[in-house]
């Protein structure tokens, strides 16, 4: 198997050291769902373009002046900040709309929250890693740093972060990013608001100009769970010798996790086309959100060693051989990315092309109910998702260069 492991131990912090000084501020037709019909809340508007083969590229978005429904969430008042990368507005526990956190990122692609509940943000296409303070400390965001990544021409970069569940006692966090030849996962430590140097545990995983998914998470098992894609070889994703087109899950040193299903392999399932969204409900279960090509996305729930058809299937297909996934889009309703599940149990997926947030209700047998459509059209494409505290926060992935990480109230996405 093509990957390298390098033990990092909870010295890493201590004898590397800082590389990269602290910078200053940067700069739809009906959806085919388990009960058949769909409820849509928030205003509709033109979605933007996404190419035929499913990436989750595509043209900044019709903008539209129409606000939320109030079923969904209030008017957008979000002030405009003075200059990009600091905040808008000093959000409180009081806050009850919309508050930029931070903005003029160059595709904003992943949010992973700090135990101080600060947060970390990757800029896909420069490689720098933001920080953005706890909301109300009255801090500003800040460069903590930038990563050596190579840009693919299209959706490689700086993507996945993931802060591990022992980060007080060892303050490292992890990136997926492209290089020259692959996709790797880094170690990359953390110390007064700037990153060291990072150092590679696991690398390998196929890359290209589209699908090279990205999502990392630490499981309730403390493992890391890689999120992989196909790298536009279809044939990857069948293969149990290639990284590509996989669910992963490896060891904070980068090694195969015990209990895999393959013996020594680092996967976990496979036959994905192009893994962007990963987590896990109360009862432990994993969940990801699967780009498909022409027909469908798709909402799967994971079990170890099995197939979810790409590229023999896509969508339900009603065969042994492989798992259907629980709930299906067309595509022009979805392209989804990061996912999250919210305090009410349900599955929250942030649409790209879709330019929406849906919630999928989960019910205690692993179906689900009927999804809903909420902010459609009122940020664009929304990539990430998070819930913090009692607010709920979305990246836009709006190829403007001019992404931000805002902050909602959690009846805004349909929780209440």
């Amino acid at each position: 198997m093509p990957h390298t492991s390098r033990s990092i131990g909870r010295a890493l912090t201590g004898c590397v050291a800082i590389a990269l000084a602290l910078a200053g501020c940067s700069t739809a037709g009906p959806t085919t769902t388990p009960s058949g019909n769909v409820t849509s809340a928030g205003s509709a508007t033109t979605p933007g373009t996404a190419d035929a083969t499913g990436t989750d590229t595509g043209n900044p978005p019709t903008k539209t002046a129409a606000p939320p429904s109030s079923s969904t969430s209030p008017a957008p008042t979000t002030s405009t900040p003075t200059s990009p990368g600091t905040q808008a507005a000093k959000p409180t526990a009081a806050a009850a709309g919309p508050v930029t956190l931070l903005s003029g990122i160059d595709i904003a692609w992943s949010v992973a929250v700090l135990p101080d509940g600060s947060a970390l943000v990757s800029e896909r296409n420069t490689g720098r890693i933001h920080h953005v303070p706890r909301p109300g400390s009255g801090g500003k965001p800040t460069v903590a740093g930038e990563l050596p990544i190579t840009r693919t021409e299209g959706e490689g970069g700086l993507l996945g972060l993931a802060v591990p569940p022992d980060f007080d006692a060892d303050p490292v966090f992890y990136a997926y990013y492209s290089t020259d030849s692959d996709n790797r996962i880094a170690a990359v430590p953390w110390r007064d608001g700037t990153i060291g140097k990072p150092v590679v545990i696991f690398s390998g995983i196929p890359r290209g100009r589209y699908h090279n998914g990205g999502r990392i998470a630490f499981g309730p098992d403390g493992y890391l769970y890689v999120g992989t894609g196909e790298a536009g070889d279809t044939s990857l994703s069948q293969n149990l010798g290639s990284l590509g087109g996989k669910i992963l899950r490896i060891t904070p040193d980068g090694d195969p996790a015990p209990g895999n299903p393959f013996g020594g392999s680092p996967i976990w399932s496979y036959g994905h086309r192009n893994v962007q969204g990963l987590a896990w409900d109360s009862r432990k279960r994993l969940w990801a959100s699967e780009f498909g090509q022409n027909t469908f996305d798709e909402l799967n729930l994971i079990q170890p060693g099995r197939n979810y058809g790409w590229p023999e299937v896509e969508g339900r297909a009603g065969n042994p051989d492989y798992v259907d996934p629980v709930a299906q889009w067309p595509t022009s309703e979805m392209s989804p990315s990061g996912i999250a599940v919210g305090p009410d149990g349900a599955v929250y997926m942030a649409a790209l092309r879709g330019q929406s947030v849906w919630r999928v209700p989960i019910n205690a047998d692993g179906t689900a109910g009927t999804p809903t459509r909420h902010l459609q059209g009122v940020y664009g494409r929304i990539r990430d998702i998070r819930f913090v505290g009692d607010r709920v926060w979305i990246t836009t992935s709006n190829n403007d260069r001019a992404d931000r990480l805002i902050s909602l109230p959690l009846s805004a996405v349909g929780v209440g």
